[in-house]
């Protein structure tokens, strides 16, 4: 069976990609294809967001989670027990966590009050 992508044959939206996520969302698309029978367009949708996330786990990246707490919202760097920063409100929180996660180079995980993940930043 041929191969459909490669690192010279690739999906357009892939091409700004980092290249360790373009190449890791190529293996995980080919074996969506070639093993599970996905379509090409759901392949690329799911290998692209799998990619990302394998990569960035992968990574000695830091993650940091705002989350609630009692006194409102806190921003948690992940693996670590006390609070960065602690506001009232989710958006004042935001508004000083992101400066903070850039500057650390880190990855910043938006959770909802039931504690559902509502967005990832910085990502790639």
């Amino acid at each position: 069976m041929i191969v459909p992508w490669s690192q010279k044959d690739y999906p357009h939206s892939w091409k700004n990609l980092d290249k360790h996520v373009r190449d890791k969302a190529i293996e995980i698309g080919n074996a969506l294809i070639e093993e599970q029978g996905y379509e090409e367009g759901r392949a690329i949708a799911i290998a692209t967001e799998q990619a990302k996330k394998t990569v960035n786990l992968s990574s000695n990246r830091p993650i940091f989670h705002i989350t609630t707490h009692v006194n409102g919202w806190q921003l948690k760097k992940e693996g670590q027990d006390r609070a960065v920063f602690v506001e009232n409100t989710k958006q004042s929180l935001a508004d000083k966590a992101k400066p903070h996660v850039t500057k650390q180079n880190g990855v910043l995980v938006i959770h909802r009050e039931d504690d559902t993940i509502e967005q990832t930043l910085y990502e790639s």
